[in-house]
């Protein structure tokens, strides 16, 4: 079950760090791990459709902690979770590299895409060149709803920015602090722009006033990875069993399990596998 950022201090704080040392069956494993993971994984239900397996398998319980990419691997850094499952390859690898982190691991990937309304105010439908569709909505001021919370969606979204040689910045462009549910709803009800994984995108589709305008420019690739956090930092965190999590995370069984997710309801899958040894069976 995801947990709000406002309830971490609590989960933090209270019962569920001291159970962090509980035994699973025969005593082997701890029977709590924290996964702080980005909106996306819990947006789209890819970790309502994995998790339960999991939990059956090591006899345990996974606290989700949904938060954006980058509050994730704060709350690594601090020692607050056991494991992340984020998608900022730039902050995971600058995590690592300071000693936070250890074992980082490719495990899926999918895109971004600009949606927006079938108006299309901007006139970017089609385009394949996520800097010349930001440039547009920024030359007419059309209304743009941004993550605004340092999540790897909003890290990419500032790198397009960047390209296009612009800081957003006034009344049209509505910076809000939310995760990428909120965001999708937001900018539905405006009949606004937004960037956004495809995946969620694609589970809220249904809700949504908005269509896929901009898709297929190659700075739009959205890989995830999974990193267990360093037991030499913070030696309370979980360490077995947040290794179990990436050995059962990246193996062939669940990335089939990731391959197959959303093609029956969306004729195509929200994310495509991409650890080690998936990509050794499928080379």
């Amino acid at each position: 079950m995801p947990l709000a950022l406002a309830a971490v201090a609590v989960l933090i704080g209270g019962l569920a760090v001291a159970s962090r040392h509980d035994k699973g069956p025969g005593g082997r494993l701890p029977a709590r791990l924290i996964l702080a993971t980005t909106t996306s994984t819990y947006d789209s239900g890819l970790l309502s459709y994995l998790l339960p397996e999991f939990e059956q398998r090591y006899g345990c319980t996974v606290d989700v902690v949904a938060v954006g990419s980058g509050q994730a691997i704060k709350l690594g850094e601090d020692g607050n979770c056991d494991v992340l499952l984020v998608h900022d390859p730039e902050a995971e690898r600058r995590f690592v590299a300071e000693g936070h982190g250890v074992n980082r691991l490719d495990v899926m990937y999918n895109d971004f895409v600009l949606v927006g309304p079938a108006s299309d105010p901007a006139g970017v439908r089609g385009l394949t060149d996520a800097v010349a569709a930001f440039q547009r909505i920024a030359a007419l001021g059309a209304t743009f709803v941004s993550r605004g919370d340092e999540s790897g969606t909003h890290a990419k979204e500032r790198a397009v920015w960047q390209r296009a040689g612009l800081s957003p910045g006034g009344t049209w462009y509505l910076s809000v602090g939310q995760g990428m549910g909120a965001v999708l709803t937001m900018a539905s009800e405006q009949q606004a722009y937004a960037l956004t994984d495809r995946g969620t995108y694609l589970a809220m589709r249904a809700n949504l006033e908005l269509e896929v305008l901009v898709e297929g420019d190659p700075i739009l690739w959205n890989p995830y990875g999974v990193i267990a956090v360093n037991p030499a930092r913070h030696p309370r965190v979980n360490a077995e069993l947040a290794g179990k999590f990436q050995e059962w995370l990246t193996s062939i069984e669940t990335q089939e399990r990731i391959a197959s997710f959303g093609q029956e309801a969306y004729g195509q899958p929200l994310f495509i596998p991409d650890s080690q040894a998936w990509k050794q069976a499928h080379p």
